[in-house]
């Protein structure tokens, strides 16, 4: 078979196209060096981690690779690699570095595989400081062996194998079969996805004593579960809703296209913010290092004295239009709100990726106490941010249906009286929105409104401390 390989490449560089892939690979093939390359051998790496449990990798490591044909083993990468991402290219010599075939190999050496691999073979057996030879007949629901020309089962402690099967690996490891046309030392950066790296975004704000203003401080939670630590890397977030591709049958995610993401900021900010095509990209003005199975907290932001405006807001539903109730309709809560608007006058102004925020307030002893959370979702620059702290306490709304009539046969008027108590020791004001039906209008009111969506009204009721206002109107609508 030599031979007749080392004349087709003979044959072929005699017509004048030796250097065609056929001719490359068929010579190659008689001659294989193989390399392995792991973290001693890494110069630096990046990460990028998208808030939808992915990573982005760039892996750059420092190879000097013989010329010919080369098996490349790209060792100490991310157990939860998605192996159709995977891409490798040499920075140096780009185009002196050819991939003929990649390959992902994933059978990580166990104590169960190890035993698995040697079903039917003979091991040594440490007893009482002598070895003895057993041989393995079965592995399936336990250990079956046997020892002296007897069968036993259970599972004999100090075994010891000969050697660790060749298609068993201790970690996950890329293998590429590679052209190369330089020897000289070159930069190799391996890039590809992975699952198990998340982040999200954790905000703790501190409201003053009057309710006027706010401290805020940011966090980036960050969660790696991709089974490999990444030293002292660049970091990157990427906020912002990503489509993905779920395959029907396998069920795994798949991405369209690989992402070469690069920044040109400086800023001492913990993370430097731009924009990148439709999302929001942060990257950490400093390396940092993710170790595997490690939740990480870095800085986002810092503001102090954010204005902010307190709100009670009770809210109707258009159920109560559709037909004649009886007496009170039963209690419903008064929300309570905090608004802040996200802009630079406000010591903002810094597109905010999705998360949690919680609320703090110090009491009487000036001790901070909990006082309410919510989630918020990307927000970008002066656009308005709503928090609902909860349900107020002092503040009472009841409804009730004081008229409800057929006018015609597609045509209604219902009458309400919603009694708001505020039993505070100052003045509130309370916003009601009441959702109508289509073709509505109010024909009375106690007091004024405005249309703010096609099928929604809102009244802003001032209510004295200790005191009670009550809100009537009467709507014709049609459903």
């Amino acid at each position: 078979m030599k031979k007749v390989f080392s004349a087709l490449v003979l044959l072929l560089s005699v017509i004048g196209i030796s250097s065609l892939p056929l001719a490359s690979a068929a010579s190659a093939r008689l001659e294989t060096t193989d390399i392995s390359t792991g973290l001693n051998d890494q110069e630096s790496i990046a990460v990028t981690v998208y808030n939808s449990d992915i990573g982005l990798i760039k892996d750059i490591r420092q190879l000097t690779l013989p010329g010919g044909l080369t098996e490349l083993r790209f060792g100490e990468v991310a157990a939860k690699i998605m192996p159709q991402t995977v891409h490798i290219k040499s920075l140096t010599h780009p185009n002196q570095l050819h991939v003929l075939e990649q390959n992902y190999e994933y059978d990580l050496l166990t104590p169960r595989k190890l035993l698995d691999k040697f079903v039917g073979k003979e091991i040594m057996v440490l007893k009482e400081g002598i070895e003895v030879p057993v041989t393995i007949l079965s592995t399936n629901e336990g250990l079956v062996y046997k020892l002296g020309g007897r069968i036993f089962t259970g599972q004999p402690h100090n075994l010891i194998f000969p050697s660790i099967p060749s298609n068993l690996i201790s970690q996950p490891t890329l293998l590429w079969s590679l052209e190369n046309r330089n020897t000289k030392p070159q930069k190799v950066e391996a890039t590809y996805l992975t699952r198990g790296l998340n982040w999200k975004a954790d905000y703790v704000a501190v409201l003053d004593s009057k309710d006027k203003n706010l401290d805020l401080s940011g966090w980036v939670t960050l969660d790696n579960q991709s089974g490999a630590t990444y030293q002292n890397a660049r970091l990157k977030l990427v906020a912002g809703d990503l489509h993905r591709v779920v395959e029907e049958y396998k069920a795994r995610d798949a991405i369209a296209g690989r992402m070469e993401l690069a920044s040109k900021v400086s800023s001492p900010a913990p993370f430097a913010e731009q924009s990148f095509f439709e999302y929001h990209l942060y990257s950490l003005q400093r390396p940092t290092t993710i170790k595997n199975q490690q939740t990480k907290q870095v800085s986002l932001l810092s503001a102090d004295r954010i204005p902010v405006r307190k709100r009670y807001i009770f809210a109707g539903s258009p159920q109560y239009f559709h037909s004649r109730y009886t007496g009170v309709i039963p209690k419903q809560k008064v929300g309570v709100f905090v608004e802040l608007a996200n802009k630079k006058d406000n010591n903002l102004g810094m597109p905010l990726p999705k998360g949690t925020l919680r609320v703090y307030k110090a009491d009487g002893d000036d001790s901070l106490q909990f006082i309410g959370e919510d989630r918020i979702d990307h927000t970008p620059k002066d656009e308005m941010i709503k928090i609902k702290m909860g349900d107020a306490f002092d503040v009472v709304a009841e409804r009730k249906q004081t008229d409800w009539r057929k006018i015609a046969d597609n045509l209604y008027e219902a009458a309400f009286e919603i009694s708001l108590r505020n039993h505070k020791d100052e003045p509130v004001a309370i916003t009601v929105i009441e959702p109508m039906m289509r073709d509505w209008e109010i024909l009375t009111s106690s007091h004024a409104h405005k249309k703010i969506e096609a099928h929604t009204a809102q009244f802003e009721i001032p209510v004295a401390k200790d005191g009670e206002t009550k809100l009537t109107y009467r709507a014709r609508y049609k459903f």
